[in-house]
């Protein structure tokens, strides 16, 4: 696990939901689709500053709930009409446990 953080059981995550790590960088998302895959992407959407984790999953995408942006949690990309992106961080699943990458911690709070 070396380089990644522990945060959740995976079981802790609803199936099409998310959870959110607060970190001192900001708040990040973790997604769960219906076939059990895992996505971390900045909880922020660029265009209104809607919470994406209380948007709504549906395949390996989410729908920002204040304004219907969609982004894909694969590349972080909006689809659509609409543009703009999302940054995605690295997360896995390792033993039934979600793992995401605290390196983006490190990148960030250097000067």
């Amino acid at each position: 696990m070396n380089g990644f953080i522990d945060i959740a059981a995976l079981d802790d995550i609803p199936r099409q939901g998310a959870r959110v790590v607060k970190t001192p960088q900001g708040c990040v998302a973790i997604f769960r689709t219906a076939d059990d895959q895992i996505f971390a992407i900045d909880d922020r959407c660029p265009h209104k500053g809607g919470p994406l984790s209380e948007g709504i999953v549906h395949g390996t995408s989410v729908t920002c709930p204040l304004h219907a942006m969609v982004f894909d949690l694969t590349t972080g990309l909006s689809i659509g009409v609409d543009e703009g992106a999302v940054r995605r961080f690295a997360v896995r699943i390792e033993a039934g446990r979600v793992l995401l990458d605290a390196e983006f911690l490190r990148r960030r709070s250097a000067a």
